[in-house]
């Protein structure tokens, strides 16, 4: 380093000199082993629907690097200064597109595009974004800070096939830094997501190939320390697709990121199951050993759990229990008459000890839970039940149908169905990407509209070992793809009766050769023709209304059931969802009041999204959702109407205008409301922050 050191120092100009410098401690800094990679320039997001203007910050369409300030527009062509290029440019407006730089405060509203509702008498709605999840995911934390209970995602895998992009431009093969790209724009996503898991109970599942789950780890790790991390194999092809001279890929590796007591839970699971399962599982109930086996199993290491058991000479009950033997000749313990004397001995003879002392013998004996097997030369077999299957007969899974000569309970059996976790190598079916992916789209669409969607199942069951105990969790998808989530949580819902909604994030990206035949057609991004290609109005959201409705894109009805409840895909689900798309408010005229009918959306779902969307059209004083369970106070003046307005209503949030801190304290505790929030103090003060 002193070499280095030296030579910064013979550096003339002074500005060089520092910014060498500072770099270099950059790279120099300690970095958790295992990850190093470059922190590349900021994302941008072009704002398409923005128009250029005076003070726009601006690029070229098909050239996101390079940043121009708008000095003047006059007959179409606009004066540009190099923001981070050296210079001024005049360019013709048509070729140019606002951008907003990551980082920058940004003031966020969701516009209405579209909305499907097949559950009219359901408070339940789900939500589609179309936005670049980044931006998508500073909304969010404002709404959903540590709310959320589940995030699915399938990001770009990276392979080098134009997948992705990076500043508006497709990152292939050929990039040297596409692996630091692809890190960068992962960390900056997964660090907005860590604000929004909930820390006691949550958990992050990630899917991802081969290409980067090694660097995937490593970032994981380094962004959640306090989690629990786990990686699992599942089979996605199982005749395997060709790469080249190299081994058939036909699995790819799921992360479970696990926070606070988030656990898989133990499910039913079909018999493809079963030889994915963790321990040996039977549809049977389990009796064990009543002498203790493993560490601690000896009279030397337990001497309290040395007593003896007397059973009766029949064989048939026990008759009465001993006290813990402190003495050195067994044969001093005299049995009572008619009776045997059993002690928890090995069959080698060496002296062992009892699970529990006699206390909660005699309560597993009242239970039934004590089952008596043959005398043997070193006494007899006593099994009996541990917790977790006395749970299982308790909360009926195994029906109790009578008792044994022992007094041990008997249980049918051929009503049970085993509860399990599976292991970490997953070989099911119905997770196969081609046939309960690309053909159900195929279904849908018709056409090929989209590569490599995920096998509903295979969300389903990943998704459904952290919220099948959770009816009502919050479920958010960021990379949204086709639609895949959403589809897999109405599946989960439709199963069990379940309310959990999903809120999915897409960008409205065309495909690499798409965007070349619309170019060579004279369009642009943002153009209507380049718009209805786009992922989320091609895919996503035609995906959910018709699996929603039960239909095809053509209004047939879908054919077919869903696997594992046989449930008709023409049925649909009782289900709604919403379709917004992200834009960006002026600072001003939020502070001012002028953008409540823009900003209602996003207080609705800030309100827990209950019921339709509400919509405003006329100025009011204040405004009372009641199917919503939300309400705004906008004249403070009118408080006292507004309290008696409500009174009665059961609400759940109100959203006071105010900039009168006390005034608000004041109104707060009067109206007794679960939550209130201060606007546009509240929405304004959090996204003036630098969230980068």
């Amino acid at each position: 380093m002193a070499a280095i050191d030296d030579l910064i120092a013979q550096i003339n100009n002074p500005e060089l000199r520092d910014r060498i410098q500072k770099e270099l401690k950059k790279v120099t800094e300690n970095i958790k082993f295992g990850l190093k990679f470059e922190r590349h320039l900021p994302e941008r997001t072009p704002l398409y629907d923005i128009p250029v203007n005076n003070g726009s910050t601006v690029a070229r369409h098909d050239d996101m690097n390079s940043l121009y300030k708008v000095l003047n527009i006059e007959d179409g062509i606009a004066l540009c200064v190099g923001k981070n290029v050296d210079g001024t440019e005049e360019i013709s407006v048509d070729d140019l597109v606002t951008v907003a730089e990551f980082g920058e405060s940004i003031y966020p509203y969701l516009e209405p595009l579209d909305s499907v509702e097949n559950a009219p008498d359901s408070g339940l709605w789900h939500t589609l974004i179309e936005a670049d999840n980044y931006h998508a995911l500073q909304l969010l934390d404002y709404l959903y800070h540590g709310k959320v209970d589940c995030i699915y995602i399938d990001p770009p895998y990276n392979t080098g096939a134009k997948d992705w992009k990076y500043n508006n431009d497709y990152v292939d093969g050929n990039d040297s830094y596409r692996h630091s790209k692809w890190l960068s724009m992962m960390e900056k996503r997964l660090l907005l997501a860590k604000k929004l898991l909930n820390p006691k109970d949550s958990v992050l599942i990630v899917t991802i190939d081969e290409k980067e789950y090694l660097h995937l780890g490593c970032l994981l790790e380094g962004i959640f320390p306090e989690a629990r991390i786990q990686m699992i194999s599942t089979v996605i092809n199982h005749g395997g697709v060709a790469r080249g001279n190299e081994f058939s890929r036909s699995d790819e590796y799921i992360f479970f990121v696990m926070f606070g007591v988030a656990r898989p839970a133990e499910l039913h699971l079909g018999e493809e199951w079963l030889g994915n399962v963790k321990n040996t599982t039977k549809n049977k109930l389990r009796w064990r050993e009543f002498r203790r086996s493993g560490s601690h199993s000896t009279r030397e290491e337990r001497p309290g759990l040395f007593y003896p058991i007397f059973v009766n000479e029949d064989g048939r009950s026990i008759h009465s229990i001993g006290e813990t033997y402190r003495g050195n000749n067994l044969n001093e313990v005299v049995p009572p008459k008619g009776t045997r004397i059993i002690w928890p001995l090995f069959p080698d003879g060496r002296e062992g000890c009892w699970v529990y002392q006699q206390s909660s013998l005699k309560g597993l004996i009242k239970k039934g839970y004590i089952r008596l097997g043959k005398f043997t030369n070193t006494g007899m077999s006593i099994s009996y039940i541990a917790q977790g299957e006395q749970q299982k007969v308790e909360n009926g899974e195994f029906e109790v149908i009578g008792r044994a000569d022992d007094g041990s309970i008997m249980v049918d059996e051929g009503s049970y169905q085993a509860k399990y976790i599976p292991s970490t190598n997953w070989s099911i079916t119905v997770h196969n990407a081609s046939e309960y992916g690309s053909k159900l789209l195929n279904q849908i669409f018709a056409t090929n509209r989209f590569s490599f969607p995920k096998s509903i199942y295979s969300v389903h069951d990943a998704i459904r070992f952290f919220v099948s105990n959770k009816q009502g969790a919050l479920i958010l998808d960021f990379f949204a793809g086709s639609g895949t989530t959403l589809h897999a949580v109405n599946l989960l819902n439709a199963e069990d009766g379940g309310n959990r909604r999903c809120i999915m994030v897409t960008n409205n990206e065309v495909s690499d050769d798409e965007a070349k035949a619309l170019t060579k057609q004279g369009h642009k991004p943002g153009d209507d023709e380049w718009n209805k290609l786009g992922i989320a109005r091609y895919v996503t959201w035609p995906r959910t209304v018709c699996s929603i409705e039960g239909h095809d894109i053509k209004g047939q009805p879908l054919k077919g059931n869903y696997i594992g409840s046989d449930r008709p895909m023409a049925d649909g689900f009782h289900a709604n969802a919403n379709f917004f798309k992200l834009g960006f408010l002026d600072k001003m005229d939020v502070y001012v009041g002028t953008q409540l009918e823009k900003l209602i959306p996003v207080l609705w779902l800030k309100a827990n999204a209950v019921g339709k969307c509400p919509s405003i059209t006329s100025e009011e004083d204040y405004y009372i959702f009641t199917e919503n369970r939300f309400a705004i106070l906008i004249n403070e003046s009118r408080f006292k109407k507004f309290k008696e307005k409500i009174a009665g209503e059961d609400l759940d949030v109100v959203y006071i205008v105010t900039n009168f801190e006390p005034g608000y304290i004041r109104m707060r505790q009067e109206l007794g409301v679960p939550t209130t929030y201060q606007l546009y103090r509240d929405y304004l003060d959090n996204f003036r922050i630098n969230q980068r």
